[in-house]
């Protein structure tokens, strides 16, 4: 069964950093895609960035140039390197691995950024 772990939450005031980590069951190769989704209080789960099994990364345009998203291949793990924090990017983060036919997700973390 394949499972993705999300963690590395927190409370975090703005213009700090969080790096969120997902740690999947299988190689991170086995993905065609790992993507990074948010779903801020009372809103849409939004996405956040991707990376493929090639390696090409790509960004929200309210994230690109703040944040990161990167993989450990040994271990498993995609990270996502957040800097520069706003309020705005409170929300809960996903980790959503595409093994076709399956989407699998995490069960999120709770980031929270305080004003």
């Amino acid at each position: 069964q394949v499972q993705l772990v999300e963690s590395g939450g927190g409370l975090v005031q703005a213009g700090g950093s969080l790096r969120l980590s997902c740690v999947a069951s299988r190689s991170i190769f086995s993905f065609n895609v790992v993507r990074w989704y948010r779903q801020p209080p009372g809103k849409q789960r939004e996405l956040v960035a991707t990376i493929t099994s090639g390696g090409n990364t790509y960004y929200a345009d309210s994230v690109s140039g703040r944040f990161t998203i990167s993989r450990d291949n040994a271990m498993n793990i995609v990270y996502l390197e957040m800097n520069s924090l706003k309020a705005d990017d409170t929300g809960v983060y996903y980790c959503n691995g595409y093994l076709p036919p399956v989407y699998y997700w995490g069960q999120g973390t709770q980031v929270t950024v305080s004003s």
